[in-house]
């Protein structure tokens, strides 16, 4: 550096190591951290993905909270928390811990309460934030202490029915509550239905935003305290809507403060500190613009809702390699829509996320066929019942993960009944980044049990059109899983084959040990069946499963009689999943085979770099199961030896 360059300043950044520094700052320097943690953001992000667009909406809300309140002793509970990023930078999270976000041995891309004291809820699906903080308010009241509980959440939770059933609770629960309303009109997707539309209403009426912010201009000009609050909160019940239309969440006992321009400061600081000292529950309706600081993450939130690496001055997605093969969603999505077009009778379902699933293929081709129901996924499944009934073949395509909120109505309304809905599951196995919310390992074990429920899980995307053109020929439900990311390349057929249901495919013929693979693994089964062979001479057989339930029991019992060791391999939970169903299979049929199951163990499985770490750090990487398939099959040999002996 020339001599006579001066150093630059220090970011305020760099000095943040709790709430009590934010807490020391003037108001002056608040702009300056704002930028800098924008711009730390969209650095972190450019290079390892993740939720920017949230984000960089919430800054300015972020740090006013973080002002007024002081964590851990009162309590934030973010929805979902893909807006926990900034609250992660104020609260000693910051440097090579931050810059190692969704990466292993960094920061989780969700608040985790085994990250940090400050983290007081975890999260990951959508619609939770209100009844946890309810919980942790009446909690607080039952115990007698005297913390702030504030659930931050943002528009689209609206759209949960769990929200709803909390906003029902709240007044005769607890009396001392803070529910911040982040509106930024967007969930993944455009939000909609009616409160989308009713919170457009408000936001955008310049007669009821004037008289509202004239009345609380007058009582918040006042000094703070609980005695102005009561003032203010008996004017609004004797005026009984009078003067000012009461909201909707006045109606459900909340004082509504608002909408209030989520990127003051003063703005934001006053209606916070007047609600610290309200003795009733109180929304403050905040807006903020999502993606904010950043032209192209505001020209196209839902892209730059959950990012993958970008270029920060571009905002082009980092290329995938020359010849990556297509994603399982865009494969899916593809089919749909040629399938849709060829019958009317065929629409698709999505709770927020056409372009996460694919359906935003759907959604251009045959725009009448297509239905975003917002984050409502027990909806999705009723609305899809519904529909079948008369004669419709709805196609739900929800993650893995977000599935499991429908379970009720999987068994009770759609299997019950058996209508012939389809599932198409992506995110099946891991979803690296994102973490234990997020990584669809259960999805097996929870519909196994399921009585008139086809499940199956396709080797390559080839298959996975088979896979949906064969379960809307179903007269009952089917589940096709599928995992994250690219297919295997191979080319996909002009007309699509009917598959027998139930019946696995052989690949490989073997006569010491046959290995079921399913899905992704199949492909590992190969790999392993000739190492094997090349290294140890063992005869080694794959099988293409297919389906998990029904399960091709004739194979698997005409295998079990000639073969020593069957291998089971499986990207889901070991217990419950596709090796269980084999277990039974064989146990039922009282056939002594020995079999050694390759799955996720029990436990939530943490946030990684890739799948590949997070294989290799449970004992599944490819050179883990061969050691001990290996160790398998040399201990029954011996086992074989010592009985002949």
């Amino acid at each position: 550096m020339n001599a006579s360059t001066p150093a630059p300043a220090p970011r305020l950044l760099d000095a943040i190591r709790g709430p009590a520094d934010v807490q020391a700052l003037t108001p002056d320097q608040l702009p300056q951290l704002a930028l800098e943690i924008r711009n730390e953001l969209i650095a972190v992000t450019a290079r390892n993905g993740g939720h920017i667009g949230p984000n960089l909406g919430v800054v300015e809300l972020t740090i006013a909270l973080h002002r007024v309140f002081t964590t851990p002793e009162d309590q934030f509970v973010f929805d979902v928390a893909h807006q926990g990023y900034v609250h992660k930078l104020l609260t000693g999270r910051g440097g090579e811990f931050f810059r190692k976000l969704r990466q292993t041995g960094g920061a989780s891309g969700f608040l985790y309460r085994a990250e940090s004291p400050h983290d007081a809820f975890g999260a990951g699906h959508a619609g939770t934030a209100l009844s946890a903080a309810l919980g942790m308010a009446t909690a607080r009241d039952l115990r007698g202490s005297h913390e702030h509980v504030v659930a931050v959440c943002g528009d689209a939770a609206f759209t949960c029915g769990i929200t709803l059933e909390a906003l029902n609770n709240v007044v005769s629960s607890t009396k001392r509550l803070i529910v911040i309303l982040n509106d930024n009109e967007w969930s993944i997707a455009k939000n909609v239905g009616a409160i989308s539309r009713y919170l457009n209403r408000i936001s955008t009426n310049k007669t009821y935003n004037k008289l509202h912010h004239d009345v609380e201009a007058f009582f918040t000009s006042f000094p703070t305290g609980v005695e102005m609050n009561r003032v203010y909160h008996k004017w609004k019940r004797e005026t009984k809507d009078f003067f000012v239309e009461s909201s909707l969440f006045e109606k459900f006992g909340l004082r509504y403060l608002g909408p209030v321009d989520g990127h003051n400061f003063n703005a934001l600081v006053k209606n916070l500190e007047f609600a610290k000292h309200c003795d009733v529950p109180v929304l403050i309706h905040v807006l903020t613009k999502k993606g904010k600081g950043l032209e192209f993450a505001i020209n196209s939130p839902e892209k730059f809702h959950g990012a993958s690496p970008y270029d920060p001055v571009t905002g082009e997605s980092k290329k995938a390699a020359p010849g990556t093969p297509p994603n399982y969603g865009d494969v899916f999505g593809h089919a749909l829509a040629r399938f849709a077009l060829a019958d009317r009778r065929i629409v698709g379902i999505t709770g927020a996320m056409p372009s996460g699933t694919g359906l935003a293929h759907l959604a251009a081709a045959v725009p009448g066929q297509f239905f975003d129901v917002g984050i409502a996924e027990e909806h999705a499944v009723l609305f899809a019942a519904g529909l079948a009934t008369k004669g419709i073949r709805p196609v739900c395509a929800i993650y893995s993960t977000f599935l499991q909120r429908g379970y009720d109505q999987i068994i009770h309304d759609v299997a019950l009944q058996n209508l012939p809905v389809t599932f198409c599951l992506d995110r099946a196995g891991l979803s690296a980044n994102d973490g234990p919310t997020h990584h669809g390992l259960f999805d097996l074990a929870y519909l196994r049990c399921v009585p008139n429920a086809t499940v199956m899980q396709p080797k390559d995307e080839d298959e996975l059109v088979d896979m949906l053109h064969t379960s809307l020929q179903l007269g009952g439900p089917a589940f096709i899983r599928y995992p994250r990311g690219a297919g295997t390349g191979v080319p996909i057929k002009a007309e699509p084959a009917l598959l027998p249901v139930g019946h696995a495919e052989v690949l490989r013929e073997g006569s010491n040990l046959m290995i079921w693979a399913l899905g992704p693994m199949v492909q590992d089964a190969l790999r392993l069946a000739e190492r094997l062979q090349a290294e140890e001479n063992l005869s080694v057989g794959v099988v293409n499963a297919r389906f998990v339930k029904p399960l091709d029991r004739t194979l698997l019992l005409s295998h079990a009689a000639c073969i020593p060791l069957l291998v089971t391999m499986e990207d889901h939970v070991i217990a419950g999943g596709f090796g269980s169903a084999v277990l039974e299979a064989l146990q039922e049929a009282d056939c002594p085979v020995a079999v050694e199951r390759i799955g996720w163990p029990d436990k939530f499985v943490e946030h990684g770099s890739n799948v590949e770490i997070l294989r290799a750090a449970y004992g599944l990487a490819p050179d883990d199961i061969y050691r001990r398939v290996l160790a398998r099959w040399r201990n029954l040999s011996t086992e074989h030896i010592a009985a002949d002996v």
